[in-house]
């Protein structure tokens, strides 16, 4: 059985993809605790360190590493600034990889790292991981096309050991518009949910800026992209229709009540099983530990071809 560690856990999404692999995750670690609390909650045979990786100076012996550092300086909702220390998280994640050694590793970074400025850091974790010794390739990958009922854009870096020579190959979308297995449907993914379920979503007026953007999709679209502040969360298709009505400007339709996707609802959209457990905390904490977290499908597909690979 393959050994992985994982460094910037969060709540243990990408980690609960690759355990669905057979792979045993034996230590992770993340900063936050609330984080670090709800991975304990959940996954009982990993060793958690709740620590800063800058003063992590060891690691435990692993085939495989897996890794998604902070995307703050990244992000289109971030500041954006190619200075941003939070963007040199990578060069841990680095240091990481030549104390271990491991055969293959995986990161997974938000869309924003392609962009303006942020290529060029794209390009320096790259470099940085083929001087580490490592093959190294990169893609952009949406949510969608892997079955989970929502759009969210994600690179994945995916690296092999250069010792091994090995061929990695990310793996073809399974679904796709207008083909035999279409973009799932968010109603699949809500069946079962209350439409009101008081407490569990986000309550605060619809700002006018939150009304500059289309929030809400129909049941049989997917839903937007989940993210971490509540007050941003996409609307539920319970609420009415929305039309563009003017430059940043969107109204309903109709009348009547609206309401953000619950935190448990954007679990289940992020492909979390509904028996995973939240820690107790506020809503906009729950919210933040589920937006930035990494589907456990999507990193279980990205996964399988490293692990078959390695196996």
């Amino acid at each position: 059985m393959l050994r992985a560690i994982s460094l910037f856990s969060g709540c243990g999404g990408s980690d609960l993809g690759l355990t669905s692999l057979g792979v045993r995750v034996t230590w992770a670690t993340d900063i936050w605790q609330p984080a670090c609390d709800n991975y304990s909650l959940n996954m009982h045979a990993t060793e958690v360190v709740c620590a800063d990786i800058q003063n992590i100076k060891h690691f435990p012996s692993a085939e495989v590493m897996i890794g998604c550092y902070p995307c703050q300086g990244f992000s289109q909702a971030g500041r954006r600034d190619p200075t941003d220390d939070i963007n040199q998280l990578f060069r841990h994640f680095g240091r990481a990889l030549r104390r271990v050694k491991p055969l293959g590793f995986i990161v997974e970074n938000v869309v924003g790292m392609t962009f303006g400025h942020n290529r060029e850091l794209l390009h320096q974790q790259l470099a940085l991981f083929r001087w580490s010794g490592y093959d190294v390739h990169w893609r952009l990958l949406d949510a969608r096309d892997y079955g989970l009922a929502q759009e969210r854009k994600r690179v994945f870096i995916v690296g092999t050991r250069k010792d091994l020579r090995l061929q990695y190959a990310y793996p073809k979308p399974t679904h796709q518009p207008g083909g035999r297995r279409p973009w799932t449907a968010q109603r699949v993914a809500l069946k079962g949910f209350p439409l009101w379920p008081e407490g569990d979503y986000d309550p605060q007026p619809l700002s006018w800026y939150y009304m500059s953007r289309r929030r809400r999709r129909d049941w049989d679209e997917t839903a937007p992209c989940v993210v971490s502040h509540s007050r941003s969360v996409a609307l539920h298709p319970v609420s009415p229709s929305m039309r563009f009505v003017g430059p940043d400007e969107y109204q309903f339709i109709t009348k009547g009540p609206a309401r953000r996707y619950s935190y448990l609802e954007c679990a289940a959209l992020q492909g979390f099983p509904r028996s995973f457990r939240w820690v107790d905390g506020s809503l906009p904490l729950k919210y933040r530990l589920v937006g930035n977290a990494v589907p456990p499908p999507l990193m279980k597909a990205v996964a399988a071809p490293l692990v078959r690979l390695l196996t």
